[in-house]
């Protein structure tokens, strides 16, 4: 536990130490989010968060994954993918920021085409869905290979734009991403998974660090590249753990330790979809997702965060219990 704790606070202080730098950086290259109609911040907010969170998240990857697994084992490939994917992920995400924050939207299918590039490489190093335990032969189902980059594909890109989706209250993303992070490194240590156990305390440790400047109120935002970010790293952790045992158990585990943001979006997907709007674009009436459906009922930014983390922990905490039991 001493080495978790090590990196833990490696990358906690990094991320306090780079984000006032970023934040001033973000203010002197105009690389801010501008209030708007549908935003409601009163004055520029720098959009560097996601860049801060991933430089820390890389010096924290590269010390306590990449350089000792060199001395015990030898390079995983499947880890070095996983920081190429990110580092593929965030910049696209920067990109967006920067068109937004000059009052452009940026097309989704460059992003939506870096977002599969991003699993294909994760997929292709062997992070992926390969199968399921049938319960009631105790065999192991393995799907066709083709079948096995659609599903994975579609758990990346899904996770991402859930997280992106849910970037919409101070501290709500980041804190989603806090607990369902923290409940992987759980499950990656009863599982008995080192790595997926260390990836989770660095993703956890520069999210904390985040949420230092975003609670409310926020001094600095995530931004697209940030919450793709967060999908991206706890898809990976998810694949690289707890879907890799393959029991319906551990198939249930991830669904329910990132419940909310999974479910909020596919109802927000469902709903423009009937509505014939386009999936990806921002509802104007800010009354789809959940929380944005909670404002509307009149409860405060605050109140709404703290509730929603609330359901969400009570998720991951069925989800550590299910783990248990079973």
């Amino acid at each position: 536990m001493l080495f978790y704790g090590i990196a833990f606070a490696i990358v906690f202080v990094l991320v306090i130490l780079l984000m006032p730098l970023m934040a001033k950086l973000a203010h002197k290259f105009d690389f801010t989010d501008k209030p708007t109609e549908r935003k409601k911040h009163k004055a520029p907010m720098p959009l560097t968060g996601g860049m801060a969170m991933f430089i820390a998240f890389s010096v924290g990857f590269v010390i306590f994954v990449l350089i000792s697994n060199i001395f015990i084992e030898g390079v995983d490939p499947a880890m070095v993918a996983v920081l190429g994917g990110a580092g593929l992920i965030v910049g696209i995400g920067l990109v967006d920021d920067y068109s937004k924050g000059k009052g452009k939207e940026f097309p989704v299918w460059p992003r939506l085409l870096v977002h599969i590039g991003a699993a294909s490489l994760a997929f292709a190093a062997g992070v992926r869905f390969t199968g399921f335990m049938n319960p009631f032969t105790d065999q192991y189902v393995y799907l066709v290979y083709p079948l096995q980059y659609i599903l994975t594909v579609l758990w990346f890109v899904g996770l991402v734009t859930a997280f992106n989706f849910m970037d919409g209250l101070d501290g709500l993303s980041g804190l989603l991403a806090l607990v369902s992070g923290s409940t992987f490194f759980v499950v990656a240590l009863h599982m008995g998974q080192p790595e997926s156990a260390i990836l989770a305390v660095i993703l956890v440790a520069a999210v904390a660090g985040f949420l230092r400047f975003n609670l409310p109120p926020a001094k600095v935002y995530m931004g697209d590249s940030g919450a793709y970010l967060l999908g991206f790293l706890l898809a990976a952790i998810s694949l690289h753990g707890a879907f890799k045992q393959a029991t319906v158990i551990s198939l249930v585990i991830p669904m329910l330790a990132m419940g909310v943001p999974i479910f909020d979006s596919v109802l927000v997907v469902v709903r423009r979809i009937l509505a014939r709007k386009p999936a990806h674009v921002a509802d104007s009436t800010n009354i789809t997702h959940l929380h944005f459906r909670l404002l509307r009922d009149g409860m405060k930014p605050g109140h709404a965060v703290a509730l929603i983390i609330l359901l969400s922990a009570c998720l991951n905490l069925a989800s550590i219990i299910l783990m248990l039991v079973f």
